[in-house]
């Protein structure tokens, strides 16, 4: 056999197995991206429940979102640890920390911490500060519904949220952009902070008026 036979037959093993490789992680990936899309989507559904008042329902959606996410964990990622990190991975955790996180808060829970969620820390911490802008919505529509009795509640966690937020000050590579999320939690509870005054001294205001 020449020399040049020898290098041809090498190249195609080694270009074979390099082959094989990435077939099985083109698969992975198509895999993964379907159980993320559906984890997505379990908890989107689940977060409109919630301000339908449908917490019973909206458990029963992000159980699913757990179920698909366990799967995602243990059987896919561990075999494919640098998919770990991919983008729409980190998405799908975050929405689903934003969910469970909304629905604990709303329905006057403990907290879920990212260990029994099976997130990761940076996507638990964003889906907190996500979870604001839900409570948000939640306290808004309590101020329509003239259902005061939990909005300086919701107001003061939401507070705390962000002054939890502001201590995780580390680079934007390792905590996948919260200083963006953080920023926009600090203007979305100004907002909040604003019509909620503006509404107890309506409310404040009528009393008066009815008692003349």
């Amino acid at each position: 056999m020449s020399r040049k036979q020898r290098v041809t037959e090498n190249l195609e093993a080694i270009a074979e197995k390099i082959r094989l490789y990435f077939s099985t992680k083109d698969a992975a990936r198509e895999n993964i991206l379907r159980l993320c899309r559906e984890i997505t989507r379990y908890s989107a559904n689940a977060i409109r429940t919630v301000h339908r008042q449908e917490n019973a329902k909206a458990e029963q959606l992000l159980g699913s979102a757990h179920v698909l996410l366990e799967e995602l964990n243990h059987n896919i990622l561990n075999k494919h640890n640098d998919l770990r990190h991919a983008g729409f991975v980190h998405d799908a955790q975050k929405e689903f920390a934003e969910g469970s996180i909304t629905l604990a808060i709303v329905t006057g829970k403990s907290l879920p911490d990212p260990e029994t969620l099976g997130v990761s820390y940076p996507a638990y911490l964003n889906g907190l500060g996500e979870a604001v802008g839900e409570l948000r919505r939640y306290l808004l529509d309590s101020l329509r519904r003239n259902d005061l009795s939990r909005c300086e509640e919701l107001l003061a966690i939401m507070d705390d949220i962000y002054a939890t937020l502001v201590t995780m000050d580390f680079p934007e590579a390792i905590t996948y952009g919260l200083r963006r999320t953080t920023d926009a939690v600090r203007g979305i509870l100004e907002k909040t902070r604003g019509d909620l005054t503006l509404a107890l001294r309506q409310k404040e205001l009528e009393e008066k008026l009815e008692q003349m």
